[in-house]
């Protein structure tokens, strides 16, 4: 097995760490990146058997005596979930406490290509319009010459009344703001282009807990799908898209399609990795994906005991992505 790759740096230029930064950094200025010491992902891919899976680079700015830590987990570790449970593990054992529950499970279970319904394909534009990797990497770097990161604050007083306008109980926070974002592109980008209109949401979702025989609550995977929404009946109409939202949502709890939906994803990406191609993260037509960290709160699951003392922030986005 190979180590985590730990570096240290004292830093004695920066004077004090910048509060303005987005907490989401554009991927062609990124400020973050002298703090990052990046796991090489092209090696990864090329089956290289020395690239680490975790780089962590630990910096102090001398003048100051702040700490950065800089985290580069591969994807093929594990989700975000993962990700954040393992730093918090590190951070409650520098605490001197112990791990929360629950403790983490690394089995796998096994998917018959058998059992795949090819009437789920549409559902999985990503995995069926997946391209060669130099293809994909070079549309992805593109998007900077075509897109503009736009990053917007919400308080959470105007998340509360989002909320109540959005349907209250019978939708999350959540909902409502993925409604709010799409309802403000439909009604003032895509209203007049049949090809662009938002109507429908891929929402990438967790399924953890929902059958222990599919993956544990503790699971330390990529326990991700990304379910797609029913057309909006109203694609101008806030409560219409978040309802529409919650539904699917809803509907992707159900264990069976789950095994389904996983079983034949399973397949695809077993001949998008023997065919060496990439997953197509592009915008298609009419769809919009929702991937949200809302519910994970980075700073103070990962302190080190420095409460209410840190921020978080991480790198990338797409276009309606």
């Amino acid at each position: 097995d190979n180590p985590i790759t730990m570096t240290y740096v004292e830093n004695t230029d920066l004077a004090t760490w910048p509060t303005h930064l987005n907490i989401v950094a554009e991927v062609h200025e990124n400020l973050l990146d002298p703090f990052i010491d990046g796991v090489q992902i092209i090696k990864l891919i090329s089956d290289s058997q020395d690239e680490p899976l975790l780089r962590l680079k630990l910096t102090r700015l001398v003048q100051s005596g702040e700490w950065i830590l800089g985290v580069s987990w591969a994807h093929i570790v594990g989700d975000a979930a993962a990700l954040l449970h393992f730093l918090n593990t590190i951070s409650r054992f520098y605490q001197h406490l112990e791990p929360l529950d629950p403790l983490p499970v690394f089995e796998r279970r096994l998917w018959h290509e058998d059992e795949a319904n090819q009437t789920f394909l549409p559902m999985m534009k990503h995995l069926t319009h997946a391209g060669p990797l130099q293809e994909m990497f070079q549309r992805y770097s593109s998007w900077k010459d075509t897109h503009e990161q736009l990053n917007l604050r919400f308080s959470g007083e105007q998340l509360e009344k989002l909320h109540a306008l959005a349907g209250g109980h019978t939708v999350t926070i959540q909902d409502s703001l993925s409604a709010y974002l799409i309802l403000t592109l439909n009604t003032y980008c895509y209203r007049d282009d049949d090809q662009r209109l938002i109507q429908r949401a891929n929402t990438v979702v967790n399924f953890r807990g929902v059958s222990n025989s599919i993956a544990p609550v503790g699971h330390v995977s990529n326990a991700i799908f990304m379910m797609l929404s029913e057309n909006f009946d109203d694609p101008l109409s806030l409560q219409s898209i978040a309802k529409t939202i919650r539904r699917s949502i809803v509907r992707s709890r159900d264990p069976q399609l789950l095994e389904t939906w996983l079983t034949t994803a399973d397949g695809l990406m077993r001949k998008i990795v023997h065919e060496n191609r990439m997953v197509n993260w592009r915008q298609f037509p009419n769809e919009v994906i929702i991937n949200s960290n809302f519910r994970y709160d980075w700073a103070a699951l990962v302190d080190f005991g420095y409460t209410d003392k840190c921020r978080m922030y991480t790198i990338w986005t797409g276009p309606v992505y």
